[in-house]
């Protein structure tokens, strides 16, 4: 099985990857799914890993979430 990496894909195989792995992009139902394709267009671009923008996503959810203290999933 070939890698994810840039290093080892070609932009057609990573915009490939990307619209596999979120099924129906051009749905229209909501808006979501493209917006999630937009996502990643820095990875198809061969400029950031899956794996950074995952972290960055994941960074900016958690720190909106801690910033307001009734959320907050730590009591310290």
């Amino acid at each position: 099985m070939p890698g994810y990496l840039i290093k080892d894909t070609t932009k057609e195989e990573r915009k490939q990857i990307v619209e596999e792995s979120l099924g129906n992009i051009s749905a229209n139902c909501d808006g979501c799914m493209a917006r999630l394709a937009d996502m990643y267009q820095d990875y198809i671009d061969g400029k950031k890993e899956i794996r950074e923008i995952n972290m960055e996503f994941n960074a900016r959810y958690v720190r909106g979430d801690m910033d307001k203290e009734e959320k907050r999933s730590c009591p310290m």
